[in-house]
């Protein structure tokens, strides 16, 4: 089975006003572009990629569709539309959807002031045009407050199928396990709502984690959602600034190391492939 990153982004300051990151996070602001990702990933052996938007702009999402097209083992992009101006999504989608490396949408509903805005009346009517372009959405649930709203999505767009980016970001540095455990137990209760193993090594000690910390979290996740239902995803460059590539893919391995094969491969590929609509020969 191919080995598949659903979750990476890159960062080009020249071309995208990103508003995170910032000079505060000198790791990160300056140029991460697909040459300096593209050897990382042939250490570990990873065949294709996601690109995954970080800025609310059909500038960035524009971006990343022309790397896509530039590079084979980018197999597609998780762009950007205005989910709280419906009118405008769909227009936007109508022009997206042509394009084979255009797989799905994000907004960043951490960066709202508002917990509620993504159970919006107006954001709910995005929503419903993602579903009716049949465009899955990747939820970031940094809050309780944003993984509780999963659910309600589930019901007010029963069509649409959801992805729960960084498994909701745990609370691994401290250990602990609720609310997150039981929010991402009833989030797993809908057939549509898939997870992301990702990003996880950024919510345990910056100062030292192994893969010890975070198989619990994993095992949780298996445990509600199933192997066919996640994903891996290594969050690069973003989880420069608790490790690097090699740790993250080899720690993720390393807490997957007593599942089955099948259920591996699943999740190193096999569920990216289906719910992306990835095609192994790349997009074409």
């Amino acid at each position: 089975m191919m080995k598949i990153d659903a979750h990476q982004h890159f960062y080009d300051f020249g071309r995208v006003p990103y508003s995170w990151p910032t000079p505060n996070e000198p790791a990160l602001y300056r140029y991460l572009g697909p040459e300096e990702l593209e050897p990382l990933l042939a250490d570990a052996g990873i065949e294709k990629t996601v690109v995954v938007q970080a800025d609310h702009s059909l500038l960035e999402t524009d971006y990343l569709l022309e790397a896509a097209a530039e590079r084979p083992w980018i197999a597609g992009i998780v762009g950007w539309v205005p989910l709280d101006r419906p009118d405008e999504a769909a227009k936007q989608l109508e022009r997206l959807v042509g394009n084979p490396y255009f797989k799905g949408v994000r907004h960043l509903i951490h960066d709202e002031s508002d917990p509620d805005w993504v159970v919006r009346d107006t954001v709910v009517e995005g929503l419903k045009a993602l579903a009716a372009y049949g465009v899955p959405f990747d939820v970031v649930a940094v809050l309780p407050r944003h993984l509780e709203h999963v659910v309600t999505i589930a019901e007010r767009v029963p069509e649409l199928r959801m992805v729960i980016d960084h498994l909701g970001k745990p609370p691994i540095k401290s250990g602990g396990r609720e609310p997150w455990a039981g929010l991402l137990a009833r989030a797993a209760e809908c057939p549509q709502v898939y997870g992301k193993v990702s990003g996880l090594n950024t919510a345990a000690d910056p100062d030292g984690w192994s893969w010890r910390d975070l198989k619990p979290y994993i095992d949780h996740a298996v445990a509600h959602f199933g192997a066919d239902r996640l994903m891996f995803g290594s969050d690069w460059p973003v989880a420069n600034l608790a490790g690097d590539y090699r740790s993250v893919w080899q720690a993720t391995n390393l807490a997957l190391a007593d599942y089955s094969e099948a259920d591996r491969q699943a999740i190193l590929g096999g569920t990216a492939m289906r719910f992306y609509g990835l095609k192994e020969e790349g997009a074409e």
